[in-house]
């Protein structure tokens, strides 16, 4: 028996303004969605367009808070960059940036629903 990944799901409450962020940030794009009949909910997967793994963003109708409890947000995704000071200057710029750390050479980027998301460069 063998497992390999699929994807990982990010609950978001701006389904419009998590896909431009993830698209401006990341490069991600919209590879497929599903849209519930009673409008429910709406699934969109992102990908990279290099590696099969996608990011499934689920948009909820009855969600009746403004944001989701993250607890301590000690998971995060990682993310690759081959220029890593051009992705920091991006990420500065956007003001995203929430936690560096210099000593490992990674720095951390927020989404608009507050989730972490780890740059690391490409180590050769």
């Amino acid at each position: 028996m063998k497992f390999t990944f699929a994807h990982n799901n990010f609950n978001v409450t701006d389904l419009d303004k998590s896909l431009k962020f993830y698209e401006e940030a990341l490069g991600l794009k919209e590879v497929r969605r599903k849209e519930a009949a009673d409008g429910s909910f709406i699934l969109v997967y992102l990908g990279d367009g290099v590696t099969p793994h996608q990011l499934e963003l689920t948009w909820l109708r009855d969600w009746e808070k403004d944001h989701y409890d993250l607890g301590d947000n000690e998971f995060h995704l990682a993310f690759w960059v081959d220029d890593f000071e051009a992705a920091h200057a991006k990420h500065k710029e956007m003001g995203c940036i929430c936690f560096e750390n210099e000593k490992m050479g990674i720095y951390f980027i927020t989404d608009p629903d507050n989730y972490w998301l780890e740059i690391v460069p490409t180590r050769k």
